[in-house]
């Protein structure tokens, strides 16, 4: 999305935009113009905790200049806003085999271009939440949004509606049953304690369900049955 048209549709509307940058030519010479004592440490993924230091270790670090995108367009596309940066080394040094270092240690540089009215520390975290949103959008392509039903708005948007609602009760079930399905994809849980082999069988008004012996998710099942108030028996 980071396009001339994009932004200039985002400033027409006064809407904020973060985009996403791949590091091209421009943006690696942007890059090679930050002094090193601009960078700022963060805390990232796998970093660890230096009580001695008193900072994060990951080799992860932060900046941002100035930056003017789309020059090569007609003057009124020209844009001058934030590239943040943020540019990474190694993860946990204590997650890396004995004798397999890197011989060089090469940055690795991720840019961001927006007009975020937060702060650094705040914007650039912000930017890469957006990678939840996209796992969430990935789920429920794999489910109820896999096919959209008609060609009318209004009918997609009532079809969205249960969609919406069947992912957050299949969330909040995966939640209820264990840890490994708190973070599972909603297929899996689908699989797992939804789809499940399972017998009906009905007595004295009430329904009982026979699961299988020696079924690898049944104790998850018990713990979500059992969570929402329903009576386990063996």
């Amino acid at each position: 999305y980071f396009s001339h048209k994009v932004v200039h549709a985002c400033r027409q509307a006064g809407a904020r935009f973060s985009l996403a940058v791949a590091v091209r030519k421009k943006i690696r010479q942007a890059i090679a113009s930050i002094p090193e004592d601009a960078w700022t440490p963060i805390k990232y993924t796998s970093a660890i905790w230096d009580a001695d230091e008193e900072r994060w270790v990951s080799d992860a670090e932060i900046t941002e200049i100035d930056f003017t995108a789309f020059t090569s367009k007609k003057k009124a596309f020209h844009t001058t806003a934030r590239l943040i940066v943020r540019r990474v080394k190694r993860l946990n040094p204590a997650s890396v085999p004995e004798g397999q270092a890197e011989l060089f240690a090469v940055w690795r540089h991720h840019a961001v271009f927006t007009d975020s009215p937060f702060v650094l520390a705040q914007a650039e975290p912000m930017h890469r939440e957006h990678a939840q949103v996209e796992q969430v959008f990935a789920d429920l392509e794999d489910s109820a949004l896999a096919h959209l039903p008609s060609g009318k708005f209004t009918a997609n948007a009532a079809w969205l509606t249960p969609a919406a609602i069947a992912y957050n009760l299949t969330r909040a079930a995966g939640h209820l049953a264990s840890l490994f399905h708190a973070k599972a994809r909603t297929g899996t849980i689908r699989r797992h304690l939804i789809s499940i082999p399972a017998r009906i069988a009905t007595g004295a008004r009430r329904l009982t369900l026979h699961l299988p012996e020696h079924w690898r998710w049944a104790d998850d099942f018990a713990d979500l049955w059992t969570a929402t108030g329903q009576r386990m028996t063996t």
